[in-house]
């Protein structure tokens, strides 16, 4: 996300010494993505951030896959995912492909007893339920229901909730999450026909930086697996910091819908996109207004993406019979539209008040075990009449 944001203190040249009050110096970190071509932060830390004293112990978190090649659509039950008391254990992978990993999570705890990096993938964590602070070595972003976070890869941090009943629909992205190209001029502002604007992103405050050695637990993903280091001082020691590269958060609330005469096609609710596939937010917003509108979406062809649909909150006018949590999956090779008879009762009707995520991969997506527990069984044959 192409906006400048600084946080705490640091040098007015780059790569230059900067000393601590008390002697010695603070160590310069360059937190970049997309090797030194992409966006960039410097980061200036009390102790040198490359301390590991120990590797614990390594250990595989891939998912298991249940079915390689599908084509079959599905209805996953998100709710009947089991909560879990750790937030790492209660994440769960629905799908996925080479490109992402798309999954579910029902923490009951904070994410306070070690720190987390995702070495691999940038992430995406929607907040359908639960409030609380997502504390970074760059700062901390207070979250709440409705709210996307947007977290760079090999960011440390940890996820403190004020609330026990937490759900959350996450995406890990082997590739960065951008706000859409069309939405922007050719510096990276967002232009007037944007849905949202800068103003508002949340972006990160309260910078906590200490000044600690001892054993800090930092669980590391990458290539499949989760490995325990012992860091020999508080990765929270970054005592400023500027840039272009960091943690933010966007509420799928302030997504300002465009609409039309007829129905507008999904890329007018787009939200973020990266090299390899698409997100988009359903939001409550006025219907079609030609005076023969049919606001139900027309039958479409998934010839070059799977759909994935999350749905949030309000009814789903497309569907019958969709519940808060539930994913439903429509792959590649087989047209998808309305469900029998939501066309014919979409006619007439002014708005809806519906909420959802959906993530379009240009690359097929495999479906998990876990998927597999909580599908319910027969959503591919909703379409007969």
């Amino acid at each position: 996300m192409p906006i400048y944001h600084k946080l705490g203190t640091f040098p007015q040249k780059r790569h230059v010494t900067f000393e601590k009050p008390t002697g010695g110096y603070y160590y310069e970190q360059l937190f970049g993505t997309e090797g030194f071509h992409g966006h960039s932060s410097l980061l200036y830390h009390i102790h040198r951030p490359t301390q590991v004293k120990e590797i614990l112990k390594s250990y595989d978190v891939q998912p298991k896959i249940a079915i390689e090649k599908n084509i079959k659509s599905l209805l996953l039950k998100g709710f009947d995912l089991k909560p879990t008391a750790d937030f790492l254990e209660s994440r769960k992978a629905m799908l996925l492909n080479r490109d992402c990993i798309i999954g579910l999570a029902a923490p009951q705890e904070s994410l306070t007893s070690y720190f987390y990096k995702n070495a691999d993938a940038d992430e995406m964590i929607f907040i359908h339920k639960g409030k609380g602070t997502l504390r970074t070595m760059m700062g901390n972003i207070p979250f709440e229901y409705g709210d996307y976070l947007i977290i760079p890869r090999g960011m440390i941090y940890q996820i403190q909730f004020d609330t026990t009943d937490n759900r959350l629909f996450y995406v890990e992205s082997y590739t960065p999450f951008y706000t859409p190209k069309r939405y922007k001029n050719q510096s990276g502002q967002h232009l007037e026909h944007s849905p949202f604007c800068e103003r508002d992103f949340k972006l990160p405050i309260e910078l906590e930086s200490y000044d600690q050695k001892g054993d800090f637990i930092v669980k590391i993903k990458k290539e499949g697996m989760m490995h325990e280091l012992v860091y020999a001082t508080h990765p929270f020691d970054v005592i400023g910091w500027d840039g272009y590269n960091f943690p933010y958060a966007f509420s799928i609330h302030n997504f300002e819908p465009i609409t039309g005469r007829v129905h507008q096609p999904p890329p007018v609710h787009q939200t973020f996109e990266t090299a390899t596939f698409v997100v988009c937010s359903f939001c409550p917003r006025l219907y079609d207004y030609h005076p023969q509108a049919i606001p139900a979406p027309y039958n479409h062809s998934n010839i070059d993406s799977d759909e994935v649909l999350y749905y949030v909150d309000g009814d789903f006018m497309s569907r019958n019979n969709i519940e808060q949590g539930h994913i439903t999956l429509h792959p590649k090779g087989i047209p998808h539209g309305p469900a029998p008879g939501a066309m014919e009762r979409s006619i007439g009707q002014t708005e809806t008040a519906e909420l959802a995520v959906m993530v379009d991969t240009f690359r097929p997506l495999m479906v998990t075990e876990e998927a597999m527990g909580i599908d319910d069984g027969k959503y591919y044959k909703s379409w007969v009449d």
